[in-house]
């Protein structure tokens, strides 16, 4: 392997190698690249700060349910975080409400962190009310953006502080803080733990755009990746000609703060008209039949891509397309950001770390549509599924 090939050449010659600045620390792998970090960052240093920023202290006792090889669970705090401020770390041996809930009351977990379809699953369960959670102190979601509203719950809910948590293996480390007014605990997704941090919003033309504004999210840190390994081409798209690294999300940073918007590969384009996803997420999430929603494109012959809601009903009256949309109009959305179908469904695909993978749930709306025939004919007539 890559890095067993890195130890044979540092150690060939006896204990003791000289580190340079420049030479590699971590190879952290990113998918189908490697990635190269300067000499001076390491994950425990990291890690250690974050638990800083999220109050770890000697009494802290970190629940780990997620894989733990996966960032977010090994040091996003995670495990290295709780051990290094002295604390405590359970490990569970799966997710299921009626496991999770009576080990936090069992082991008095003071952190636990989980995802978007974890929270759903939670929330929905009535395990939490069933055991005493008064040591649980913080939920942190990462992976991908929890809705307003849902988080409002999971205070409500589970009797404790909620931390977003927001970044990537490449660089950024963004929390919540546990003073932050509800408005910002609940809409944003933080700010760096690093004061040492630099992020812009730029525009498709590199500029910067003013505070409030939607743009793409660049960075650059002490902790910032410095490229990919072997792979100069992907390293030059990856960064800007100042040395900014792409997140790829689409944000509004107001006061020091980053507000999502979604993945710029997730936007949708109606006619030239950008629709955000999570925009309308937000808004359907709030129907008291919907447990969980994703809001993705699919393909149009007239618009290039239109708006389709893929939702998991709760037990309550069913939903249709008819009463999304009016539920939607009431709320004030633009109607141009209404989704033109419904999709009910059971479950979200999901990957390991359980983030919703939105590419097979457009590929899936792609080839209904391919069958049917409706991408030569009128949308809307084919919104009810």
């Amino acid at each position: 392997t890559h890095t067993q090939r890195w130890h044979a050449h540092h150690h060939s010659a006896g204990t003791g190698a000289v580190v340079k600045k420049g030479d590699v620390l971590l190879a952290n792998y990113l998918g189908q690249t490697w990635a190269e970090k300067d000499c001076k960052v390491n994950v425990f240093d990291n890690s250690y700060d974050r638990g800083a920023v999220a109050g770890f202290g000697p009494d802290t006792v970190f629940l780990a349910l997620l894989p733990m090889a996966h960032g977010y669970t090994l040091a996003s705090p995670g495990i290295l975080a709780a051990l290094a401020h002295g604390g405590r770390v359970v490990v569970g041996r799966d997710i299921r409400a009626e496991s999770v809930f009576p080990l936090i009351e069992k082991e008095a977990v003071t952190v636990l962190c989980g995802g978007v379809p974890l929270a759903v699953n939670w929330l929905a369960s009535d395990w939490p009310e069933r055991c005493d959670l008064s040591s649980l102190r913080i939920y942190m979601n990462g992976g991908a953006r929890l809705l307003p509203e849902l988080r409002r719950k999971i205070e409500a809910k589970f009797g404790c502080t909620y931390v977003e948590s927001y970044g990537t293996g490449e660089g950024l480390l963004n929390q919540t803080r546990l003073g932050d007014p509800e408005a910002i605990r609940f809409n944003s997704s933080g700010r760096p733990i690093s004061d040492a941090d630099e992020i812009k919003v730029i525009d498709d033309a590199g500029n910067e755009v003013p505070d409030g504004c939607v743009g793409e999210l660049v960075v650059r840190g002490p902790y910032t990746f410095q490229g990919y390994y072997n792979a100069p081409e992907a390293t030059a798209a990856a960064f800007t000609a100042d040395g900014y690294y792409r997140m790829g999300d689409a944000v509004r940073k107001v006061d020091g703060y980053v507000y999502v918007e979604g993945r710029i590969k997730d936007l949708i384009n109606r006619g030239g008209e950008k629709v955000s996803s999570e925009e309308v997420e937000h808004h359907l999430i709030a129907h008291p039949a919907v447990r969980n929603v994703c809001v993705v494109a699919m393909p149009d012959p007239v618009y290039g891509e239109r708006a389709c809601a893929f939702v998991i009903p709760t037990d309550a009256a069913p939903l249709d397309f008819d009463a999304m949309k009016a539920f939607l109009i009431a709320r004030g959305i633009a109607k141009f950001k209404l989704p033109e179908r419904l999709e009910l469904v059971e479950a979200f695909p999901l990957s390991p770390a359980g983030k919703i993978l939105r590419r097979e749930l457009r590929a899936n709306i792609a080839a209904k549509l391919e069958a049917e025939g409706a991408s030569e004919g009128d949308v809307d007539a084919t919104t009810t599924h």
